[in-house]
């Protein structure tokens, strides 16, 4: 299985092309429905695939949490992904994934993983409400495979979320409105769990807000938002001071929404943040070669409002 993940490095290539790859893995045999579903998780967020050696337990876990593995010294929390999507099945997950995102480094058990898929982003959609809400909200995005299969994204930022052991209240503490009048922020991710991170953050700063649930959606949006700014004889920027994007999103990925913004003269003066969980350097390198003003891992608040108030005064 490591032959699958060779030169990660090498693929950050793919950014701003509106491309990416994707390590399919399955969670077993659904006995409710017969299938085996297959679901991706973007290959930049994979460190390794290992098969799950001895899992060290502890009381008091966070839900889904199966324990602790150590890794070359490093001590890895492992998330058992078939009982945390509460798929029935009667076979023990074998597989892990050492995946590397938000900062930090968690192992997800699954049943098996399959092979790297390249694709472009425009052929991710956004899964129907009745599959979303089978799913619990876990889906971001839909693919259909040349023979017939349905990838589906899962948004493992949601995963680390609820089970990251923490009150979520917390995060948002002692953020205070910003003294500044008038401004807004326009933002667009395509996890329901990063959308309601945001949105709360931007309401303790006292700031206006538009969203979008993706890139497409965003860009679409914006252009509306120059057209009536420029039927009023006004500039964009009085309106609207800051884009904050996140990189992974179906139809139209951040780094092409950025590059779309940052090459069209109406959204002059209009900052770029870039908001995500692939925190490498590379990617940031990547943001910034497209025109990305600022950079902030997810589920950072107040490092979020830190630059957020730089940006808007």
């Amino acid at each position: 299985m490591s032959e699958l993940l060779q030169s990660i490095d090498a693929r950050t290539r793919l950014a701003g092309t509106n491309k990416l790859e994707i390590l399919m893995f399955s969670l077993g045999l659904d006995s409710r429905t017969g299938r085996t579903e297959t679901f991706g998780i973007n290959v930049f967020k994979v460190r390794e695939v290992m098969r799950a050696p001895q899992i060290t337990r502890a009381p008091d876990m966070p839900n889904a949490v199966e324990g602790m593995v150590s890794l070359r010294g490093i001590l890895v929390p492992v998330i058992d992904l078939v009982r945390f999507t509460g798929i029935p099945t009667d076979k023990e997950p074998e597989v892990m994934i050492v995946t590397e995102y938000n900062g930090r480094t968690q192992a997800l058990l699954v049943d098996g993983v399959d092979t790297i898929l390249r694709l472009d982003w425009a052929s991710m959609r956004v899964p129907p409400p009745m599959l979303a809400q089978k799913m619990g909200g876990l889906i971001t995005a839909v693919t259909e495979l040349a023979d017939g299969r349905l990838v589906m994204m899962m948004d493992v930022e949601r995963v680390l979320s609820e089970t990251g052991g923490h009150e979520e209240d917390d995060l948002y503490r002692h953020l205070k409105p910003l003294d500044i009048d008038n401004c807004t922020v326009f933002f667009a991710d395509d996890s329901s769990t990063a959308r309601r991170q945001i949105s709360r953050t931007l309401e303790a700063l006292g700031v206006n807000q538009v969203q979008a649930v993706n890139g497409r959606e965003a860009w679409e949006q914006l252009q509306l938002l120059a057209d009536q700014a420029s039927s009023r004889g006004e500039p964009l920027n009085r309106s609207l001071q800051v884009v904050l994007t996140d990189v992974e999103m179906p139809e139209m990925d951040g780094y092409m929404l950025t590059r779309c913004i940052k090459t069209d003269h109406r959204f002059k003066g209009i900052k770029v943040l870039m908001h995500s969980s692939l925190s490498g350097d590379s990617n940031q390198q990547l943001g910034r070669s497209v025109g990305v003003d600022e950079y902030v891992s997810k589920f950072e608040p107040h490092r979020l409002a830190t630059t957020l108030a730089r940006l808007l005064s």
